[in-house]
């Protein structure tokens, strides 16, 4: 696989740090700071960047979107988080696509896509690896 979907710039705005931290219900004093780091989870919000938006991207895939599941997601930071004020590159991939036989009939397919976020110097500074379903219609 590895077919790269898209690439765009992601700058990470102080205020939408505090933001997300307030919608997750954290309470922690260092995401309201001028270099506050990033809840762990605050990256799910790269897609918002994303210049043709996430309807583009069911469509790229192929996928019927009623039929869409979200299958689960993780985060990995090999180092620093990412903190306000950083400029990321965000490249989305397909990593891998399977096919397995559904209970109910049909098969359903599984893609994995993986979300790289990379420092202006091309150090990845964290990982996403979505897992979206789409199941297919049974016999």
């Amino acid at each position: 696989m590895g077919t790269v979907l898209g690439e765009y710039e992601m700058v990470i705005e102080r205020g939408k740090v505090a933001e997300f931290a307030r919608a997750t219900g954290s309470r922690s004093p260092g995401y309201f700071g001028d270099d506050a780091p990033i809840p762990p989870t605050f990256l799910v919000t790269s897609s918002f960047w994303a210049p043709e938006g996430e309807d583009a991207l069911v469509q790229r895939l192929g996928l019927n979107l009623p039929r869409v599941l979200h299958g689960g997601q993780e985060f990995s930071f090999p180092g620093r988080l990412p903190h306000a004020g950083d400029r990321l590159t965000v490249r989305l991939t397909v990593e891998s696509v399977t096919e397995k036989a559904g209970r109910r009939g049909g098969n359903m397919t599984f893609i994995v896509l993986l979300t790289r976020y990379l420092a202006p110097d091309g150090v990845v500074v964290a990982e996403s690896r979505a897992t979206t379903i789409e199941r297919g219609a049974a016999s």
